[in-house]
């Protein structure tokens, strides 16, 4: 883990993608405001396979993508539908609209950790790749039973700028600095298959610590994999702050916004975040997850109180 130190930062973001479908992808970042954070240790990278394998094995621990649902949890759904499985990116065949997501995800039966694409995949020699289709309770046992927690949402921002002040990646002011990709995103056309023509050396997820680490000595701070935090999610959250006042240690809304669809925050954007999609690869935008669903590209890393 990596000590990151207290410290004060603007948090947020006022930056719109110009370029995409949906410019206003970080308008639930916003206003840019100003954070305290005490000291915290933070998971150099990403839990990968072979850590929550050791979970897995130690625990007998099932995660929720393997466990079948109940029918109460899906009134309405036949019976002969209610599988174990998870969500997993599916590339269309020709360009279609991108404002309609559920034409690249698909439910998929027999999906979870071990299988992150489906029945037909597995995670053989791949033990120091993130960890994916977790649920947010899967990553909350993980963290508890490493005698860690998830990193609140403010945490996760103040490590993921490591000390720079007011800009809009997690390594500087360019995309591409020098001309060279600095994490794992989505060149090419989204989402057709084949489009991803893995110029920053990676086509899909990559693993952990291959891209130049932040200011902090953390890497993947951006891309790759989403990142599961602790707080709920609001998208109004940042308005209902004190303005013109420092916060201290937020921890995001008491309860969920829509108790039916109860939803936390995931921070960093994945390997599937592009330019002319999704550029929650900023460091200042959001996420969010139903906290019951997981997915190929969504995974969380650890973080741990500072000794007093």
């Amino acid at each position: 883990m990596v000590l990151i130190p207290a410290g004060e930062f603007s948090m947020g973001t006022s930056a719109d993608c110009a370029s995409c479908c949906t410019p206003e992808i970080t308008r639930d970042a916003s206003p840019v405001h100003r954070v305290a954070v005490d000291a915290f240790w933070l998971d150099r990278t990403e839990v990968t396979n072979a850590q929550f394998a050791r979970f897995v094995q130690a625990t007998g621990y099932v995660t929720v993508a393997e466990r079948k649902p109940l029918p109460e949890e899906c009134p309405g759904v036949p019976a002969d539908l209610l599988v174990a499985g998870s969500t997993v990116f599916t590339p269309t065949p020709r360009p279609v609209p991108l404002r309609d997501f559920r034409l690249w995800w698909r439910f998929v039966p027999g999906a979870d950790w071990r299988h992150p694409d489906g029945p037909g995949s597995n995670i053989d020699g791949h033990g120091d790749f993130p960890v994916v289709q977790v649920a947010w309770e899967d990553a909350a046992a993980y963290a508890k039973w490493a005698g860690k927690r998830l990193p609140t949402e403010a945490e996760w921002e103040r490590a993921a700028r490591g000390g720079l002040e007011g800009k809009p990646y997690a390594w500087g002011d360019e995309l591409k600095p020098g001309g060279k990709f600095v994490a794992n995103i989505y060149q090419g056309t989204f989402p057709v298959a084949g489009g991803d023509t893995g110029e920053d050396g990676f086509k899909g997820i990559a693993p952990v610590a291959r891209f130049p680490a932040n200011g902090f000595g953390l890497y993947d701070m951006a891309g790759n994999v989403w990142e599961w935090c602790a707080d709920w999610y609001d998208p109004a959250a940042y308005s209902k702050l004190p303005a013109n006042e420092v916060t201290r240690n937020p921890q995001g809304p008491a309860n969920p916004v829509k108790p039916q669809e109860p939803m936390r925050v995931q921070r960093g954007g994945s390997f599937l975040c592009t330019d002319h999609y999704c550029t929650r690869y900023l460091v200042g935008s959001r996420g969010k997850g139903e906290i019951h669903t997981a997915s190929n590209h969504l995974g969380f890393r650890c973080a741990m109180d500072a000794a007093p």
